[in-house]
């Protein structure tokens, strides 16, 4: 009989629970109820999903709908990250039943729902302030306090050393789960809460279905007990600095570099050219990648990582939205809407461009410009992708090293798709900010 081999130093996977299967080609959609249409209301949202399935998107998040807290409010409406209960719905909304037949009318479009949930903080006039004045953080001088560093005066943060706090936030969360059947959350500034406590929430809320968590922070130890996907705001934050010749080219190879080595192959990445922040207090897409932000969306959705569409980008996003007032999204026909329809198709049909460890890797292609000229090829056995971005104002006549990328392909944008024999002496001219997909199915 065979002794069994126990071994001394066996490989613990970092990720300990799993993703729902259905986010394995999703893309996420950013819902401000209040800003989306000019009745601001559930109503209305339920009236669109049809086009946002059509758009391709997978999961809805809708930002949050709690009843906003009137003490030190900012502007005219308040921030919706200001809650004052946990258990409430905003009226300026919609109701219970308007609330549910938007989930039930996403689930019926086979999308999901996600909540915005913020519990790190309340406004001032929530009534656990004066229920459980313990569960909240102060200052030095013993006073309740915003969180530190930041203009976030509408609202003051709990202390999540209380046990009891915990209960309460993993009930709250709990009853919106069972009560709407919601799909998950994103959850605000994920990282000022101890990563127990998400592990807790997230082992609470799995017991009742599969969840869905995005955490609004950039950290991969939340993958490890309760996040499937954080915010890539590096990812941001460099073809940002790239496009306005801040950064090199190589700080982006360093992001993908990091991404593979040093984060889980299960860990999502959200990649965006918007959200709300970026819209309210950094600028449009026009205003921040001005001509580039078409290959920012492209690589966004192609490369690795879950593309965020902000609700109004695929009408061009023509304005920054007040975020402490009614304002709402310009709606149109627009050229962005257009190609996110062509690229989420893309992403639902073949795997290779599939999130996380479902998809395939990008494999960097060397060229003759690497100050300029990003490539790189993502393949598996059903499809090969061979990706070229020129990332610089200046026209690049490009050729490319290894062999790597050499097949026959069609470009996926020709409007006539013809056949490409691409060989290891091929050049490509691109102009600025011109981007080129070439893609072979087997």
């Amino acid at each position: 009989m065979r002794a069994t081999t126990i071994l001394k130093y066996p490989v613990i996977p970092h990720v300990k629970h799993s993703t729902p299967l259905w986010a394995s080609n999703a893309s996420i959609y950013q819902v401000n109820v209040r800003q989306f249409s000019p009745s601001g209301t559930f109503k209305a949202v339920t009236n669109e999903l049809s086009r946002l399935k059509q758009l391709g998107i997978g999961i809805i998040w809708l930002m949050p709908i709690h009843e906003i807290g009137q003490v030190k409010r900012k502007g005219t409406l308040g921030s919706p990250y200001a809650v004052k209960d946990y258990y409430s719905i905003n009226a300026e909304l919609g109701n219970d039943s308007e609330l549910k037949a938007l989930v039930d009318q996403a689930h019926e479009l086979e999308l999901k729902v996600i909540f915005d949930w913020v519990p790190n903080h309340s406004a001032w006039d929530n009534k656990l302030v004066t229920e459980h004045p313990h569960w909240y953080a102060r200052d030095y001088k013993g006073d309740f306090r915003p969180s530190p560093w930041w203009d976030w005066d509408d609202i003051i943060e709990f202390d999540y050393s209380q046990p009891d706090l915990r209960e309460y936030m993993i009930n709250a969360m709990s009853y919106w789960v069972n009560k709407f059947d919601i799909d998950g959350f994103r959850c605000d500034v994920a990282g000022y809460i101890p990563n127990d406590f998400w592990r807790q929430a997230r082992e609470a809320l799995d017991e009742m279905k599969p969840v869905f968590m995005l955490a609004e922070w950039e950290d991969r130890d939340l993958h490890e007990y309760a996040f499937d996907m954080t915010y890539a705001w590096s990812w941001n934050e460099v073809l940002h600095d790239i496009v306005h010749e801040r950064a090199s080219l190589d700080k982006l190879r360093k992001y993908y570099s990091w991404n593979e080595r040093a984060w889980p192959r299960e860990a999502i990445r959200m990649t965006f050219v918007s959200n709300h922040d970026e819209n309210a207090w950094e600028g449009t897409p026009s205003e921040k990648f001005g001509d580039a932000e078409h290959a920012c969306i492209v690589l966004s959705c192609l490369g690795q990582g879950m593309p965020l569409i902000h609700n109004g980008q695929e009408a061009g996003e023509t304005k920054r939205l007040a975020f402490f007032e009614k304002d709402c999204i310009e709606w149109q026909e627009h050229s962005t809407g257009a190609l996110y329809t062509q690229l989420l198709s893309l992403r639902q049909r073949y795997t290779a461009l599939w999130n996380a460890n479902h998809g395939a890797l990008m494999h960097q292609v060397p060229n003759n410009h690497q100050e300029a000229i990003f490539s790189f090829v993502r393949q598996d056995s059903e499809s090969k992708w061979f990706m070229i971005f020129n990332f610089s104002s200046q026209h690049k006549q490009v050729s490319f090293k290894e062999d790597l990328f050499t097949d026959e392909y069609i470009d996926v944008f020709e409007t006539s798709p013809r056949l490409h024999d691409l060989f290891t002496d091929f050049e490509l001219d691109l102009e600025p900010w011109e981007y080129r997909i070439f893609m072979r199915e087997y």
